[in-house]
């Protein structure tokens, strides 16, 4: 009698170990459903490109800006790295910076105006928004910059989808001392924008090898 009571003992442990494990497992296979299959394709690592287009309702004399923002990051919590390379800025001596910003829509029904505000999600002022990238000064009219950005490419905050757009003039980076400062930067007008989506790491690699040969020239 002991003994059977020793067995049915020893098998409801083993069953609730295995219950524990079972529990355990489907949380990990959860966490790992939310990493796009290109995760694992490109050995733990997420690539997304952005090609920029002047903005469709662009008024004229302003520049028509063209080129890449491409983003590469680890999965799962490594920082987003972003390289910025746009073209089409006047070649002027004494050059303007420009800011670049995530916007929360990825809609271009209007050119750019229908891209939103800035993408926001935890509801704080500018400029710690996560896609505020900051002011980009162009060196013979061209932007060429790679930084590590708040933002991320995964799970619910990702900013698959959603929009880059480079402004007309500079940040005040929220010291401005008006409502706009703390909302945009009062950057201005919408110079050109992109759809972030998925890529290969085809452009990222071909692109950061043209920065590296520049830097390496500088």
């Amino acid at each position: 009698m002991v003994s059977m009571m020793r067995l049915h003992g020893s098998t409801g442990m083993m069953v609730a170990a295995l219950l524990a494990l079972l529990a355990f497992c489907q949380q990990c296979a959860s966490a790992d459903s939310e990493a796009p299959p290109e995760v694992y394709q490109y050995n733990g690592t997420l690539y997304a490109a952005c090609k920029m287009r002047p903005s469709t309702t662009l008024p004229d004399g302003l520049p028509k800006v063209y080129g890449q923002v491409l983003f590469k990051q680890e999965y799962p919590r490594e920082k987003l790295r972003v390289l910025i390379r746009i073209n089409g800025f006047p070649t002027d001596s004494d050059p303007e910076p420009r800011a670049v910003h995530i916007h929360q829509y990825g809609d271009l029904s209007r050119g750019c105006d229908s891209t939103g505000g800035h993408y926001n999600p935890h509801g704080v002022n500018h400029p710690n928004h996560p896609g505020d990238f900051g002011n980009f000064e162009p060196q013979e009219g061209k932007i060429n910059t790679m930084i590590e950005s708040e933002a991320t490419l995964f799970r619910g905050l990702s900013v698959i989808g959603r929009a880059v757009v480079i402004h007309e003039k500079v940040d005040d980076l929220g010291r401005g001392g008006d409502a706009g400062s703390l909302l945009h930067g009062n950057a201005g007008r919408r110079l050109g924008c992109c759809i972030i989506g998925i890529s290969s790491p085809n452009l990222w690699n071909t692109h950061y090898k043209l920065f590296n040969r520049r830097l390496r020239r500088n």
